[in-house]
């Protein structure tokens, strides 16, 4: 009889848990992040620190900078007022995702693209920044394109979390892939060796070639990738205030500032096509 009260009492504790996790998922889902971000005039943005031009951690003060850093706080400004305050979480590929459902973020601004797929778990605002895929590779490779990583069945190189390993895969299925907790392992394993080419948005491509001249962008890009600012789904006064801070900034110069600011010294890189609307 005590076992079986005290299975009872154990079954009973497990259901409490269940209905207590659900609740709290329930709450956070149903969060109003805009009014709550109004109330606070803060919104935390999940931002990348190992992505030059976008989102690189400084180590001389600790604070990650780049152009989505710059465009985050320029958006929060133009939606909150003046003395309105951007906050700033570091993401990965990989964790970007978990930490918005979880709630350790507002919204994500960090290189990611607007997939079919991802707008099953999340809503993105119009596209602020036009990347394209293409590949990073040695100078003086024979690597030139996507097809020659084919023809040679090379190894191509990127990072766990990121639409581009699958995308090389269906243009280059001889290819043999390698991928790696973030960008900094990427870009070491491609200097040892371990691939003949490293694979994402051109955009961060061209970051990583300014960090080392050694390295070039080649190919042009084979998969269009625009980027969007992330959010949970049933935010919509969020997204639709967000859209029309981006538009904003666009009129007003401020938004052409920024991308002159982190990309005017990047050989290569296409302006007009990174801005178009």
């Amino acid at each position: 009889m005590k076992k079986l009260i005290r299975s009872l009492s154990l079954l009973l504790s497990l259901v409490a848990l269940t209905v207590i996790v659900s609740a709290c998922g329930n709450k956070l889902s149903s969060r109003n992040v805009y009014k709550t971000d109004q109330q606070s005039k803060t919104i935390t943005w999940g931002v990348k620190a190992d992505t030059r031009l976008f989102g690189l951690l400084d180590t001389k003060d600790g604070k990650i900078k780049g152009f989505e850093v710059d465009l985050a706080t320029a958006l929060t400004k133009q939606m909150f007022g003046k003395d309105a305050k951007a906050k700033f979480i570091q993401v990965t590929s990989s964790t970007r995702m978990p930490m918005l459902k979880n709630g350790n973020i507002d919204a994500i601004i960090a290189t990611m693209t607007n997939t079919p797929e991802r707008r099953k778990q999340v809503t993105f605002s119009n596209t602020y920044f036009f990347a394209g895929q293409s590949l990073l590779v040695k100078k003086g490779s024979s690597i030139k394109n996507v097809k020659d990583l084919n023809k040679q069945k090379g190894t191509v190189l990127g990072v766990v979390g990121s639409d581009s390993v699958e995308n090389v895969a269906k243009v280059a299925p001889d290819a043999k892939v390698l991928q790696l907790t973030d960008y900094a392992q990427a870009m070491t394993a491609l200097k040892s060796g371990q691939g003949q080419a490293l694979t994402t948005d051109n955009g961060i491509l061209y970051g990583m070639s300014v960090q080392n001249p050694g390295y070039e962008v080649t190919g042009g890009t084979f998969v269009s990738e625009p980027y969007g600012i992330a959010m949970d789904k049933n935010q919509t006064p969020f997204r639709n205030a967000t859209n029309t801070a981006l538009a904003e900034l666009r009129a007003n110069g401020t938004y052409n500032k920024l991308l002159h600011k982190w990309f005017h010294n990047v050989k290569g890189f296409d302006y007009k096509e990174a801005a178009k609307e």
